[in-house]
């Protein structure tokens, strides 16, 4: 497992759209270990900081290096577009979670929506290695907002893009497509589904009625990542599960995206505004 006693050193900086950012940062043990669908967990600051969990979207063993991608959405993510190649990230603890299921299951419907497209490019890339039809949906706001459409477009048998306002591809829902997919003979053997929790909800919800197995990549607030602070604790077929060691994957059909979308409200202000995390504080000590 990678910690802050490897270097960290930005090696790269893209810019992506407008608020989304590709950086590629040295870290060799986890370009090495890492399997498609983990992440990492990283934080900006020595002492105390936010830890933000982050998917690695790509790695380089030969060259040990990571990428990782994000949206400038909250304090520390935008203080991290604002690092440059060589700049170095305080810590950085990973590959962390489950790895994706990956086999020949057929047929492989994988869906993304707006910066859930970087999580969903290294399952595509094994989907595909593994020997299966892959056809991508990909999904944004707008053509400015879609990201990576030359790498999934080079991996997916069939690309399928849709846009709120129709500047690209089709103007519709990603679970337009998707229906007609599950609507077809013979249908997807797996659809695979990541991005903003309502959109793999309504995902999920599509599928259902066509029993075509779903898998969702949850992105919830985590702390530590080892399962013991409990901050990324879902409701998954009724049994709490934790984001961080039980996922991120799981049935899409047995998440509780309501509850989950809950707590993830309860902190909006705290991730939008300058504070510090106090979690390390001694007892006793003035927080």
């Amino acid at each position: 497992m990678g910690a802050c006693n490897e270097m960290n050193r930005i090696l790269d900086k893209k810019r992506l759209s407008e608020t989304v950012y590709s950086m590629r940062v040295e870290a060799p043990l986890i370009a090495r270990e890492r399997k498609a669908g983990q992440f990492i967990i990283l934080q900006l600051c020595e002492d105390f900081g936010e830890r933000i969990p982050l998917t690695v979207a790509d790695a380089d063993p030969a060259e040990g290096s990571i990428t990782i991608i994000f949206q400038a959405v909250g304090k520390t993510t935008r203080k991290l577009a604002g690092m440059d190649v060589g700049d170095k990230i305080a810590a950085l603890v990973g590959p962390l979670g489950t790895p994706t299921h990956i086999e020949n299951f057929g047929t492989v419907v994988c869906v993304g929506g707006g910066i859930g497209v970087a999580p969903l490019h290294p399952i595509a890339q094994a989907m595909k290695a593994a020997g299966n039809t892959v056809i991508i949906i990909m999904g944004a706001r707008n053509k400015e907002l879609l990201i990576l459409e030359d790498e999934m477009r080079a991996i997916a048998d069939e690309l399928i893009i849709c846009t709120d306002d129709g500047s690209v591809g089709r103007k519709c829902l990603v679970t337009e497509p998707l229906k007609e997919l599950c609507e077809q003979n013979p249908k997807p053997d797996l659809a695979v589904a990541i991005g903003p929790p309502v959109m793999m909800k309504f995902c999920a919800a599509t599928t259902r009625p066509y029993a075509v197995p779903t898998q969702v990549s949850l992105n919830t607030i985590m702390v530590d990542g080892t399962g013991m602070c409990g901050g990324c604790r879902v409701t998954v077929g009724n049994e709490t599960k934790f984001v961080c060691v039980d996922g991120p994957e799981f049935d899409g059909h047995l998440v509780d995206f309501d509850n989950m979308m809950n707590r993830l409200n309860s902190y909006k202000k705290q991730e939008t505004t300058d504070h510090q995390c106090k979690v390390g504080t001694k007892a006793g000590e003035p927080a």
